[in-house]
């Protein structure tokens, strides 16, 4: 099922598999710098912190959480090869890991960083930014979107800006 919020269409339905998956990779944002030690205690479960940042991948601080009830949103994206994203803005923090291909995040202004498999990245949070999959088959980015129940969670940014 698609749903369309503030102009970006994603994922709503999520296979339960990938439910897990981030759960597991969540569990080593706790409060230290390593992963929970309740994990750490069990030997058949492997956990590696694949982010922790208080800073976006353009180094720009991440502001606090708004007020409200917060609501979490996993999504898959797959952007064809060749395909983008236009520019657009996420009200709150938002992170991602990429599965598959190769993509290309960029700002208004021209600063870049590529994305390769297994590339853990905190999006820019209230500033213009878009994507594009520039390798030889689709980018799949796994995304989180910490928001705020009845918020869009992307909004789009005119072309003039």
């Amino acid at each position: 099922m698609w749903n369309r919020e503030g102009g970006q269409a994603m994922l709503l339905s999520i296979r339960p598999i990938w439910v897990s998956v981030m759960l597991l990779l969540l569990a080593g944002f706790g409060s230290g710098s390593q992963a929970d030690d309740t994990l750490d205690s069990l030997p058949s479960v492997a956990v590696e912190e694949l982010i922790r940042s208080t800073t976006s991948w353009n180094g720009s601080p991440l502001p606090p959480y708004g007020s409200g009830t917060p609501e979490i949103s996993v999504v898959r994206v797959t952007l064809p090869p060749g395909a983008a994203l236009p520019m657009h803005v996420h009200p709150q923090a938002t992170a991602g890991v990429l599965l598959q291909g190769q993509l290309e995040v960029r700002t208004p202004g021209g600063v870049t960083r590529v994305v390769n498999p297994g590339d853990a990245v905190i999006e820019l949070v209230n500033e213009p930014h878009g994507g594009a999959s520039i390798g030889n088959e689709a980018a799949v980015i796994l995304v989180v979107y910490a928001g705020l129940e009845g918020q869009p969670v992307t909004r789009m940014v005119p072309e003039a800006q």
